[in-house]
């Protein structure tokens, strides 16, 4: 046993301990990193500079990006370094932020996609209160929210890891530090925090968002059946099948990291590299090949790239000319 005052350092196991598939998973995981930084980050460029995309409902997708953008770099940015240096050593304390990080990012991620379920209730079943309801400020107070919540509720969690007095060994069976394998390899009385993971954990940040969520679409979807033309319901659901398709691979990947046995670590490590680099890589693209204002806006983007360049060439022979 080592005790918690002399254990200065993990070591991460990885994803995969045979050699040959060393290689292919470090371009795996670095291609899936950089699709994962450029598409979050061009989708946030993309709302922030173009005024048609002002609205709520981008507003909080810029706050999923970023979300998806520092749950990716808080987990992958140390896979990576552990592929290129061969160092699995990961710091106590850095291993303790880390795995705050990625549970807190967690909950954000899923309180702000239950906001944005808030914000289809309203454009769609309170269309004419929608700029009054879901105004900047009410917005604002929404992501404060779902920001501060999240991260002061995760605290509780890291607190009671950090009073584990001893561990039956410092290899984490995971490629990251997180908090079941943490758990995993605990020697000392945990039963607090068992607790707080098998209930307060799951109910805080699983259940009452899928119902809160539920609840918006059951609105939803009554309000879009009331509707007569079938072009209209077509385009209401249209607006909400993004939203609507995040939330299904979502929880669809929480349901079995957090509900299959404790045994099956393949499996288990298989949904969280889904929920910290998969996820976060496929929702740039789901919520741009799905939305007409995200491929107007780009369009627009790109046309405005191209006028600039022609300009720029135009001005150079002018000058060469001269």
């Amino acid at each position: 046993m080592k005790e918690n005052e002399t254990m200065t350092y993990f070591i991460i196991k990885g994803i995969s301990d045979d050699p040959q598939l060393q290689a292919p998973i470090f371009v795996l995981v670095l291609l899936i990193y950089l699709i994962v930084l450029v598409g979050n980050m061009s989708l946030l460029l993309l709302v922030c500079l173009d005024s048609h995309l002002h609205a709520p409902m981008y507003f909080f997708l810029a706050n999923l990006s970023i979300v998806d953008l520092s749950s990716s770099t808080a987990t992958l940015h140390k896979t990576l370094l552990m592929f290129i240096t061969g160092d699995k050593k990961v710091p106590y304390v850095a291993c303790m932020v880390q795995s705050h990080l990625f549970g807190s990012l967690l909950a954000h991620g899923i309180f702000i996609l239950t906001a944005m379920s808030y914000d289809r209730y309203v454009a769609i079943c309170r269309p004419l209160n929608y700029t009054i309801i879901m105004n900047f400020k009410i917005c604002l107070l929404l992501a404060a929210f779902c920001w501060t919540f999240g991260f002061i509720q995760y605290t509780s969690f890291i607190w009671l890891v950090a009073k584990i007095s001893c561990f039956s060994t410092n290899v984490i069976d995971h490629f990251c530090c997180d908090l079941v394998p943490l758990m995993q390899i605990a020697c000392s009385d945990i039963t607090t925090l068992k607790a707080f993971s098998n209930f307060q954990g799951p109910f805080l940040y699983i259940v009452i968002p899928f119902l809160l969520i539920l609840t918006s679409y059951i609105f939803i979807i009554r309000s879009i059946m009331k509707i007569r033309s079938s072009i209209g319901r077509r385009k209401a659901f249209y607006t909400c099948s993004s939203h609507l398709t995040v939330i299904v691979l979502l929880y669809t990947t929480l349901i079995f990291q957090y509900l299959m046995p404790g045994n099956i670590i393949g499996h288990k490590k298989l949904f969280s590299l889904l929920n910290m680099a998969i996820i976060p890589m496929l929702n740039p693209f789901i919520y741009s090949l799905k939305n007409r204002d995200v491929k107007a806006a780009f369009s627009r983007r790109i046309q405005k790239c191209k006028a600039n360049t022609f300009c720029c060439i135009m001005e150079g022979s002018v000058i060469e000319r001269k």
